[in-house]
C-alpha cells in the first residue's frame, strides 16, 4: 500500500477539511508514491522521533502537531525544524500531520479528555460556522431514488450519526425544449409538463464538487435544474472543544484532585473557587482561551485548557473555575487515540507508538 493510499483512508475518517484555516495539515514532505514499511505515531515530529522511526523501519510518521508550520526558507538543520525534517527526507520518510482536523472532529482530542473525565450529554463546545449547505434538485419521478442513491454515495444527507437523510416532495415541472436541446422527454418548442420530485439534502461545504458530480451523472435530463444553498445552521457534530456533565456534582478540590489524579498532573493552575459544586465540565485541548466565553455561555461549573495567560483568568468573572493543565497535558491521550484509529485500518503493517519524550515543558516541584 503506498503513502497516498493511507493518507486517503486516514482522510475519509478524519477529513482534513475539519481543520482550522491557519493551519498547516496533510502530507508535510515525503513521496505520496511510495510503498509503506510501517506507520509510528506521535505527538511532535522530532527529530528524536525520526531516529525512532527509522530505527523501527518505519517510513510514514503520522503526527499531531505539524512539524512545518510557517514557510520554510532554507534546509540546512539551523533549527529543530530543518534538522527533524532534513533528516526525514534523507531517509525517505514521510510525515503527515492532522493536528486541528483531529481536534474539530467530534471524536476526536476532546472526546478523548471527556472519556477520561467520564462526561456524559457531551455536545460541542464552539461548533463550526459556515460549515454547512443545501441542496435542492427537481428529478423525473421515476429516476428520484437513482439520484437519491447517487447523492448519498457522494457524502450528502449526512447528518451528525444519520446518514441518507433527505427530503422529497412531489409536483408538476414545465420545460420547453428548445432550438439546439436533446431533450430527455418531449420534443423542440412544445411545452412539456413532467411529474417531477424535488429532493432535498443537506452536505458539508467542502463535498460540494462531488456531489454536484455526482448529481449530474445519475440525471438523466440534459440540463439539471438544482440550487445550492450556504447555511447559517451551526454544524453541532464538528468543531473545537466539548462539553458534558460528570454523574455526581463534585466540590472543587475533590475535582482539581480528581483532575490530577486521571491526567497524571504534577500541578494545576486555575482561577479562584466559586463556592460551588463542579457538574457541567468544559474541555478544549491545546491553546484554549478562546473557548471560555463559550464555556461561560453553556453554564460550565470547570473549563479545562492549556496556555491560559495571566488576563484569560479573569474572564472567569466568578462564575466558572478556569484550570490550566497544561498544553501537552491536555493532549496527551490524541497518540492512543491515532494509534487505535490506525490500528482499525491497517492490518498489513507494522504501526508504533512513539515512546520518545516531545512535551518541552517540565516542571520542578
Amino acid at each position: 500500500m503506498t503513502i497516498s493510499e493511507v493518507i486517503s483512508k486516514i482522510e475519509h475518517r478524519i477529513p482534513l477539511q475539519q481543520a482550522e484555516d491557519f493551519d498547516n495539515v496533510g502530507l508535510l514532505c515525503g513521496s505520496p508514491d511510495r510503498n509503506v514499511s510501517g506507520i509510528l505515531v506521535c505527538h511532535d515530529a522530532l527529530e528524536n522521533v525520526v531516529d525512532e522511526a527509522i530505527q523501527k523501519n518505519c517510513n510514514l510518521i503520522v503526527c499531531f502537531h505539524p512539524i512545518i508550520f510557517s514557510g520554510l526558507k532554507s534546509l540546512t538543520g539551523k533549527n529543530y525544524v530543518e534538522r527533524a525534517v532534513l533528516k526525514a527526507i534523507e531517509n525517505k520518510i514521510a510525515i503527515y500531520a492532522i493536528h486541528t482536523a483531529f481536534d474539530n472532529d467530534f471524536f476526536g482530542v476532546n472526546h478523548g479528555i471527556c472519556s477520561q473525565l467520564g462526561l456524559k450529554n457531551l455536545k460541542i463546545l464552539q461548533p463550526k460556522k459556515n460549515n454547512l449547505k443545501q441542496l435542492t434538485v427537481f428529478v423525473p419521478k421515476d429516476h428520484s431514488e437513482q439520484v437519491k442513491e447517487a447523492l448519498f454515495s457522494a457524502g450528502a444527507g449526512n447528518i451528525g450519526f444519520y446518514d441518507e437523510c433527505s427530503f422529497t416532495l412531489n409536483g408538476n415541472g414545465t420545460f420547453r425544449p428548445t432550438e439546439g436541446s436533446n431533450p430527455f422527454s418531449g420534443q423542440q418548442d412544445v411545452r412539456e409538463n413532467a411529474d417531477e420530485d424535488m429532493i432535498s439534502v443537506i452536505f458539508e461545504s467542502y463535498k460540494q464538487g462531488r456531489i454536484i458530480s455526482a448529481l449530474k451523472a445519475a440525471h438523466p435530463y440534459e440540463e439539471v435544474a438544482y440550487q445550492v444553498y450556504q447555511l447559517e445552521n451551526e454544524n453541532q457534530h464538528i468543531g473545537l472543544g466539548m462539553y458534558g456533565d460528570l454523574e455526581e456534582g463534585m466540590d472543587e478540590q475533590d475535582f482539581l484532585r480528581f483532575v490530577k489524579e486521571k491526567f497524571g498532573l504534577e500541578l494545576i493552575k486555575h482561577s479562584d473557587f466559586t463556592n460551588k459544586k463542579i457538574k457541567r465540565v468544559g474541555v478544549l485541548g491545546g491553546s484554549g482561551a478562546s473557548g471560555i466565553k463559550a464555556a461561560l455561555s453553556q453554564k460550565c461549573d470547570a473549563y479545562l485548557t492549556g496556555d491560559i495567560k495571566y488576563h484569560d483568568y479573569f474572564l472567569a468573572e466568578s462564575k466558572m473555575m478556569i484550570c490550566d493543565i497544561g498544553h501537552y497535558e491536555s493532549e496527551q491521550f490524541v497518540t492512543q487515540q491515532l494509534f487505535e484509529i490506525l490500528s482499525q485500518k491497517f492490518s498489513t503493517f507494522a504501526i508504533s507508538k512513539s515512546i520518545e519524550k516531545t512535551n518541552p515543558v517540565n516542571y520542578f516541584i
